[in-house]
């Protein structure tokens, strides 16, 4: 039986034959939608090849678009790296055993979670940044959108480290548990890891977030892609086309990352399911053997010898979690 049988009851013909209807029109109107907009910008001579030819001038590249690409990248990669550190912490904060800690992590995780990103950088920048002169004017910005993305994608990324590490089978915390760890070295060296597998491709994915909401600096004055395409619009007259030409950049951003996310996604899929090579080759006889699959002394002497080699490892690991010292979290 198909998940999609599970899941749900597969559509007849009459509801095919619907949903093809909806589609055609979903696609017609989503065509006369375009065809508006863009007959519009002609009505307006914002097509004309005079507002789209500064584009191919180099000096717009240099001076504007580049500038503003690499602002918004600075921003997106510091947040994110912040927002990693933040959202691990916090999300094994959550999964702490000490209950006071568990709820000051939810407190925090579930506060910046709902407050806006444009609140916390324009209170981040006017209400600190901008207040403290030891701070530099032209860094003050970049550190206030540095923070509110880092505070909201790290309580987003929090919450991706708690539920994937719910979503773990239960037996992997009590084979943790019967070999002598406790609950904090469980988690950290065995569940952790596993989670963090699993949800590589939704972190590439919040990288999208990241890149759209670096925008929001615009409004306190951060120089991102954005600022330098008002800026452009400014200087060659064009303010329509610079806007639409940054927001194809975004789309070219955004779709690349959610191709990598797509391709990790993919590789770690693969990854958990490839079986070993496949030979032909014949396994190799020892003279004087005895029958296939029946075997020889020294054949088991050395299995003998690597289950015991084994052994001594699993009794050597056990020893040294034994004389570390117990976690308490």
């Amino acid at each position: 039986m198909s998940t999609q049988t599970v899941l749900f009851d597969a559509p007849g013909p009459k509801a095919r034959a619907r949903h093809r209807i909806l589609t055609i029109v979903g696609a017609i109107l989503a065509v006369g939608v375009l065809y508006l907009a863009v007959a519009k910008l002609a009505d307006r001579g914002q097509l004309t090849g005079a507002k789209w030819s500064p584009f191919a001038d180099p000096a717009a590249w240099t001076e504007y678009l580049l500038p503003g690409l690499w602002g918004t990248i600075k921003a997106a990669l510091l947040s994110v790296l912040f927002a990693g550190i933040f959202g691990i912490i916090f999300g094994m904060g959550r999964l702490s055993q000490v209950k006071a800690i568990r709820w000051f992590c939810g407190a925090v995780v579930e506060f910046f979670r709902a407050v806006p990103v444009y609140m916390m950088m324009v209170f981040a920048y006017y209400g600190w940044f901008a207040r403290t002169p030891s701070i530099p004017a032209d860094i003050a910005p970049l550190l206030a959108v540095v923070l509110a993305l880092t505070l909201y994608n790290g309580s987003v990324i929090a919450e991706l480290v708690r539920s994937g590490v719910f979503g773990l089978p239960a037996g992997q915390r009590e084979a943790g548990l019967s070999i002598g760890l406790t609950d904090g070295q469980t988690l950290r060296t065995i569940q952790l890891p596993q989670a963090l597998k699993a949800m590589l491709p939704a972190l590439v994915g919040q990288l999208v977030v990241v890149l759209k909401d670096s925008a929001l600096g615009t409004a306190i004055t951060y120089p991102e892609l954005l600022t330098w395409s008002k800026t452009l619009g400014s200087a060659y007259s064009n303010t329509v086309p610079a806007y639409l030409f940054a927001a194809l950049m975004f789309i070219a951003l955004n779709y690349a990352l959610t191709k990598v996310a797509s391709l990790i996604q993919e590789r770690l899929s693969r990854a958990g399911t490839q079986a070993g090579p496949v030979t032909t080759a014949a396994p190799t006889l020892v003279q004087g053997a005895g029958a296939p699959g029946v075997p020889t002394t020294a054949g088991a002497r050395h299995v003998r010898h690597g289950v015991e080699r084994g052994i001594e490892r699993v009794e050597e690991r056990l020893e040294d979690f034994r004389e570390r010292p117990n976690d308490k979290d």
